[in-house]
């Protein structure tokens, strides 16, 4: 029994509940009938159960917990911010958390489906008990504290108005934009490039246009396809929509309450900081130890961490003292979303250092 390809097809199996589950959550958060709400939980519980196996079948496929590269990494990180999601809709009974995070989460596992699949031996640096310590942990405080960003959100969705506050509507507007680029690349990615890979750059005429020899044409026309196919399906939202998309979201805010969508946002900073001091510096330097025989090295990855332990130091300092209300906690929190997304992904795949091989 191959419980690798078996994980895989759950996976995919997964995705495709989680996507059909934003249909009747949608309908749920604008008119909450019963049958759509059976409906919802349905697809959502059927889909935790599916990444549940998967995580099983792929532990014990490849040996070890499946946390060692940026499929295992992403996908795992994403089943507990859908994890995490649940359990702040069933404390607060706040529908369109859930839809909104359940939309994220596709996008994060979408994005992990991207990368190689296959198994590979751990390289000896990985081949440590407190490697999987470390990036649990991390994974799960990332998941409570991305779920601030979901609270933030919502909030600030709630809060601007268009007429009242042009600047803070663009600024809005340009982090949603940001998150159909996500989509639009991993279309390009799952769907496009089976067919087609068309070639925006290139170092001689085979490409719409030239590239000097010290760009990696490679990053540079995924990224310009990104935006490209995200620039499509942009404009293609705002003529279905007639809105912009941070106009075609707010109706689906209008029945949370800013103060429990702000209660939430501390608690998940409150409680996901320690978290990722205990997984982002103590138990990665005891595992740094281990692999390199240092605790400390100034990594590009180490750093990072470092980088974003202290913004979330800083935004709880501010909260503390009372500087930062609803509206600037929120804004903060995106920030810091940002951070992790950037020490996650970008760090490990563009920026040269020991984490590299992830």
């Amino acid at each position: 029994m191959n419980f690798i390809t078996i994980s895989t097809q759950l996976l995919f199996l997964s995705f495709i509940l989680l996507l059909l589950s934003l249909i009747p959550l949608g309908f749920v958060v604008r008119n909450k009938t019963p049958r759509m709400l059976f409906l919802a939980h349905s697809f959502i519980y059927s889909t935790i159960i599916c990444q549940l196996l998967f995580i099983m079948t792929r532990w014990i496929g490849v040996g070890h917990a499946p946390v060692s590269n940026m499929y295992e990494f992403m996908t795992f990180f994403g089943i507990l911010f859908l994890l995490v999601s649940l359990f702040i809709y069933q404390h607060y009974k706040q529908i369109a958390i859930l839809l909104f995070s359940a939309t994220i989460a596709i996008i994060i596992i979408g994005y992990g489906a991207t990368f190689s699949h296959d198994a590979s031996p751990l390289i000896p640096a990985l081949q440590s008990h407190w490697l999987a310590v470390h990036v649990i942990t991390v994974a799960l405080s990332s998941a409570i504290l991305s779920i601030s960003f979901i609270t933030s959100l919502l909030c600030l969705l709630q809060k601007i108005d268009r007429n009242k506050h042009p600047k803070a509507h663009i600024a809005l507007e340009c982090i949603l934009f940001q998150l159909v680029v996500v989509i639009g690349y991993i279309i390009n990615q799952l769907v496009v490039a089976r067919f087609i890979t068309p070639t925006i750059l290139a170092y001689d005429n085979s490409g719409l246009f030239h590239a000097p020899q010290w760009l990696d044409i490679h990053k540079a026309n995924t990224l310009l396809l990104a935006y490209g196919t995200g620039f499509l399906l942009y404009i293609g939202l705002r003529i279905i929509g007639k809105k912009t998309i941070v106009g075609i979201l707010q109706p689906f805010t209008v029945t949370l309450s800013p103060q429990t969508l702000d209660d939430i946002t501390y608690q998940a900073i409150l409680i996901g900081f320690p978290l990722f001091s205990l997984g982002g510096l103590v138990f990665a330097m005891i595992w740094a130890q281990q692999a390199w025989g240092r605790f400390w090295g100034w990594d590009p990855k180490e750093v990072w961490a470092l980088i974003t332990w202290l913004f979330y130091a800083g935004l709880l300092h501010f909260r503390f003292v009372k500087e930062a209300d609803e509206e600037k906690t929120a804004w903060l929190a995106i920030i810091g979303f940002a951070l992790i997304i950037f020490n996650q992904v970008f760090v490990n795949l563009i920026i040269a250092g020991l984490h590299s091989y992830a």
